[in-house]
């Protein structure tokens, strides 16, 4: 992908030194304990230089720049950046877009210390994984007005700061649920949940591309066979089981065709191949 005047955020020193992990809340009790908030995240620095890497490699789409945000298991923003030169290079509507997107996906995605009785089954879900399910006649119609966005997080007013280690979002529940392409659990070495990311900023469909590429280079798609997803569960991609389901069946009479797996996802202009994205890690 040819991205023109790409480059780093400019942050004064102060701010470097703030680039680290941490700056959300501590650790929250989740999952037997082992939640430990931001502090087994990416620091600012290595999301935005993934972000930038993803963006570059994918071709998918628009082509566009896009949002990133990270959250922990708690829901907390952890880190919130942009890949392009600039705070208005990308879309600025995507910047609240890309916290709801990683919300839901730390939101209903789960790992096996959640379910160590035997008593439930850990899943991945992606934002991708929803679309189908959620429209009208689906059975999670209405799940995208069941967690609001806390508006005065999102939009609060210190413009000067969005995309930088000092974002306001950065310490605070967003929240939100988006149910198309861009948001990823992001899953440590040993299957365990540390939250999500979410990206936006293109096609849903690139945005999916592109944050699947940001969680392989960040190290944190540690699923293997041990963490299962719709797309390994029901469209035979193993190895991928969190990915988009390009599934859906044009209806002839207009709107959203029915899919065959139920977890479907639109395909975009510019359509990439969903099976050439890198594999999980065990």
């Amino acid at each position: 992908m040819q991205k023109s005047g790409i480059r780093f955020v400019s942050i004064a020193a102060g701010f470097a030194l703030c680039a680290v992990t941490g700056l959300a809340a501590g650790p929250s009790n989740f999952d037997n304990g082992t939640d430990t908030g931001c502090s087994a995240l990416p620091s600012f620095l290595s999301f935005q230089t993934a972000l930038v890497q993803a963006v570059r490699m994918e071709n998918s789409g628009l082509n566009a720049h896009m949002w990133g945000t990270i959250v922990d298991r708690a829901g907390n923003v952890c880190a919130v950046v942009f890949s392009g030169s600039t705070v208005g290079s990308q879309w600025l509507g995507s910047r609240a877009i890309a916290a709801q997107k990683a919300s839901t996906a730390n939101d209903f995605s789960l790992d096996p210390s959640a379910v160590s009785d035997g008593s439930g089954l850990a899943l991945a879900l992606s934002t991708a994984n929803l679309y189908s399910a959620t429209q009208p006649g689906g059975s999670l119609y209405g799940l995208q007005a069941s967690n609001p966005v806390d508006t005065t997080v999102a939009y609060a007013s210190q413009y000067q700061y969005f995309g930088t280690p000092q974002d306001p979002m950065v310490g605070n529940r967003v929240g939100g649920i988006n149910v198309f392409g861009g948001g990823l659990a992001l899953y440590g070495p040993g299957h365990v949940l540390l939250g999500a990311v979410g990206v936006s900023g293109d096609t849903s469909c690139a945005d999916h591309f592109i944050a699947w590429r940001t969680r392989n280079i960040l190290g944190l798609d540690h699923l293997g066979t041990v963490i299962p997803g719709p797309a390994g569960l029901f469209n035979k991609d193993v190895t991928h089981p969190d990915n988009i389901i390009l599934d859906i069946t044009p209806n002839p009479n207009g709107g959203t065709g029915a899919s065959a797996s139920g977890f479907g996802h639109p395909s975009c202009l510019n359509t990439g191949d969903p099976s050439k994205l890198p594999p999980v890690s065990n």
